[in-house]
């Protein structure tokens, strides 16, 4: 079963993570000293925010899968719609360890398809793509932005 993400880069840690926990209901899964993450079944979703320097507001969106074969029958529907994708194996981020595919929509903003494989003890070193919008050149290039 797929699970939305939503990933927000924030400026006040704590002020966050008080208002998100009384949004929800519920306290973080996940609560390390730069990043936080609900998982909530109701809504379905992972919720992430993390305060690592990035431009407050949203970070990347994504679908996370629970095996390999659903996260293939995502690729392959980021493939039938003709966007730019760049595979991550093993991609050490937000303290777990994932395989993954990313994109961008026309729009710019980062998509990422992953299913974790397991909890890792830092925040990670995963480098983002950053990829051109459908409508221009779909060559990737590295950027230090999102995880």
């Amino acid at each position: 079963m797929k699970r939305f993400h939503i990933h927000i880069a924030v400026d006040n840690f704590e002020q966050n993570i008080r208002f998100y926990s009384a949004l929800f209901q519920a306290e973080p899964n996940v609560r390390e000293t730069d990043y936080a993450k609900w998982m909530l079944d109701d809504p379905r979703i992972n919720f992430a925010i993390s305060n690592r320097g990035r431009k407050p507001g949203l970070d990347h969106l994504g679908i996370q899968v629970e095996s390999d074969m659903e996260l293939e029958a995502v690729q392959q529907g980021l493939t039938s719609a003709a966007l730019p994708i760049v595979e991550q194996k093993q991609a050490g981020c937000c303290y777990a360890q994932s395989d993954k595919y990313w994109t961008v929509d026309p729009q710019g903003i980062a998509w990422e398809a992953f299913h974790s494989l397991q909890a890792i003890p830092m925040f990670g070193e995963d480098e983002v793509i950053q990829l051109e919008p459908v409508s221009t050149c779909c060559k990737p290039s590295k950027d230090n932005t999102t995880c």
